[in-house]
């Protein structure tokens, strides 16, 4: 035996290989499967629906249980068929969907629907605050639902990506509506939205500088309309000026200056969101009486109370009134009108979003490890968690960040 091998510190080495080493191993989160019941939408004429089934085949590739109540999907063009092929348990009665951990829809329950459910679910849907009561918080409440309202959930980058995508889809059907009752054929004024060699071009006045405003300018600039917009907020038109790449005309909301030019408006755009609570009224009935007859007003904004002071709710089948010789159409789910492009744009948006909280392990968890996920909730175990509502309702809620804080 060398000298080597009997050194205390080969000794040693040999000894201590035979002992465990400690090592802190890297904990990971248990990954959780969801039954999610996607309804008939029975409100306002709703056509859309939350998934397509190429989603729906993507989620129950990945463990999940997609439920859809029978003809779901058939004002989006989408059959039972479709879905059950996809992997859905295609479900007959309401009665029966809403027994799913999870429901995920478009429109806000009703309290029909709200009394089907089950405690301590989770609802996923809009909220169209400006068209809700306390009744309807209560009915949440005292069920213990979680409810997200998709039109409040942020992303990474501080956007909206539903309204966004709803938004674009909005904007984009606008101004075709706008042409439906610019027409004789709807008793309208008989011009055609745009311009023509001779002819003067269409006034449209646009109220809200956002996403909307940028899809609907851009339909009605390719027509060869003259576009102005107002928006209290200098950088939204700046941004919209510099998307839209063209000089067109822009001015905050000044009564008079507004007031001025919805007089010689052919079409006027409501597109103003909320920002705290319901929307304010922007154009009041005298600017309405002193507009042109047969001019149209489509207020984009009603599902939030509307910002024009005469704006009343209406649906797809009928969709537009007069009062003071002006045509209104309000009707908050727009996007209806083109339901296939909606769903699709919609379930681009929930799928990666249902996978990422089965991922985080479960809905709570993705609400308590992401802030721009938790801004969705409104109300979470029976309690009213937005101060906004909290504030319209004259209701008490509790902070989620000060619950997050108590959770941890």
């Amino acid at each position: 035996m060398t000298k080597r091998e009997t050194s205390g510190f080969a000794q040693l080495a040999k000894e201590t290989t035979f002992y465990p080493q400690e090592k802190l191993y890297p904990l990971s989160r248990s990954k959780q499967s969801f039954l999610i019941g996607i309804p008939n939408e029975i409100s306002l004429e709703e056509r859309r629906v939350s998934l397509t089934p190429d989603a729906v085949a993507l989620l129950v590739n990945h463990g999940h249980e997609i439920w859809v109540e029978t003809k779901a999907g058939v004002g989006s063009k989408f059959s039972d068929n479709d879905f059950s092929e996809a992997g859905a348990k295609i479900v007959q009665t309401p009665g029966e969907l809403y027994q799913a951990k999870a429901i995920l829809k478009i429109e806000p329950p009703t309290l029909e629907e709200i009394d089907l459910m089950k405690k301590g679910q989770t609802l996923i849907s809009a909220v169209q605050i400006g068209n809700q009561s306390p009744d309807y918080i209560k009915a949440l409440n005292q069920k213990g639902v979680t409810a997200l309202g998709y039109e409040f959930i942020e992303d990474k980058a501080g956007g909206m990506p539903i309204i966004r995508a709803m938004s674009e889809i909005a904007g984009n059907t606008v101004m075709a509506i706008a042409s439906e009752y610019l027409s004789c054929t709807n008793s309208g004024k008989g011009v055609i939205l745009g311009g023509i060699t001779g002819v003067p071009p269409t006034r449209v006045v646009i109220i809200g500088a956002g996403t909307v405003a940028e899809y609907a300018a851009r339909a009605a600039l390719g027509l060869g309309a003259d576009v102005q917009i107002f928006d209290n907020h200098i950088y939204k038109l700046r941004r919209i000026k510099h998307a839209l790449g063209h000089p067109i005309y822009t001015s905050t909301i000044d009564t008079v200056t507004l007031a001025e030019c919805l007089r010689h408006a052919d079409v006027v755009i409501g597109a103003l969101r909320a920002e705290k609570g319901r929307n304010r009224y922007v154009v009041s009935e005298e600017m309405v009486a002193a507009m042109k007859p047969d001019s149209v007003i489509i207020d984009l904004s009603i599902d939030q109370g509307g910002i024009v002071e005469t704006s009343e709710l209406r649906t797809l089948s009928k969709p537009a009134f007069r009062k003071h010789d002006v045509i209104h159409y309000c009707v908050p789910n727009i996007a209806s009108r083109v339901a296939h492009t909606a769903t699709t744009a919609l379930s681009n948006i929930f799928t990666p979003t249902i996978l990422r909280a089965a991922d985080e392990g479960g809905i709570e968890e993705m609400i308590f490890a992401h802030k721009w996920f938790m801004k969705g909730v409104y109300t979470y175990k029976g309690s009213l968690t937005n101060e906004h509502i909290a504030r319209k309702f004259g209701m008490k809620h509790k902070d989620l960040g000060l619950l997050m804080a108590a959770r941890f």
